[in-house]
């Protein structure tokens, strides 16, 4: 189902299934008896997934939720318990506070996480097999192929595996069970680079720092800003247009 709403339109929606009982009773007696009944419980468990989802991510997860509910009915029935305009403030300086302890808890994780980066380059690059770039780009050749080499312009047919440096898998297209076409100029530096090293056929693992991948950002939830990501690679061919 995967209802996409705003922060505060799930707020609101749940809040207009609150009733006077305490919300920890809420729905302990509920009957699906009909379409609608069932209808209802579903749209309200994927907005309160999704509403849950929100609160983690602003780092909102320990609010009390009684006095959340409490306090959107009193504002849908216009009949406010507490001084507003007091309570406004209160919530003001609270996100104030909570966004600065998030960007210091992401920045102190960033920087761990390329400290463990570099650590984890300069021990593998030891390791015999192992070529280092004058980027900084890592790989060892597990298999050589025997055709051609792309251009940075053409386009390849690829399979291949990615995991963070703690064995974390984030991508497969093995696990798709199809391989990925792209043009070699359209990825990550550290695959920029390393296609046009391997000839087709080939099969290396790449051991790619940060700033030849998503950098400081990271990319979505799998992948924390500063990853070094390690990829197995299978070069298939290069697409004829």
């Amino acid at each position: 189902m995967n209802i996409k709403l705003s922060f505060f339109t799930l707020l609101a929606i749940l809040a207009s299934a609150c009733t006077n009982q305490a919300t920890g009773q809420l729905g302990r007696d509920l009957k699906l008896a009909s379409r609608l009944d069932s209808v209802s419980y579903g749209i309200g468990s994927d907005v309160g997934g999704n509403l849950k989802m929100n609160l983690e991510q602003a780092g909102l997860d320990s609010l009390n939720i009684d006095a959340l509910f409490i306090g959107m009915r009193d504002a849908m029935d216009s009949n406010m318990r507490f001084d507003l305009e007091k309570i406004k403030a209160t919530v003001h300086a609270y996100m104030l506070d909570a966004q600065k302890a998030a960007m210091a808890k992401q920045q102190a994780e960033a920087e761990a996480t390329l400290a463990e980066g570099t650590k984890f380059l300069a021990e593998n690059g030891k390791k015999p097999g192992v070529v280092t770039t004058a980027s900084g780009l890592q790989y060892e050749v597990l298999q050589m192929g025997k055709g051609p080499k792309p251009t940075a312009e053409e386009t390849v047919k690829v399979h291949y595996k990615g995991t963070l440096i703690n064995g974390k898998q984030f991508d497969s297209s093995y696990d798709r069970g199809e391989p990925a076409e792209f043009p070699v100029n359209a990825v990550i530096p550290g695959w920029t680079e390393a296609l046009q090293l391997m000839p087709v056929g080939s099969r290396w693992k790449l051991y790619i720092p940060s700033d030849l991948a998503y950098g400081p950002q990271g990319a979505g939830q799998d992948i924390p800003g500063n990853s070094t990501l390690i990829f197995e690679v299978e070069l298939l061919d290069i697409v004829k247009k």
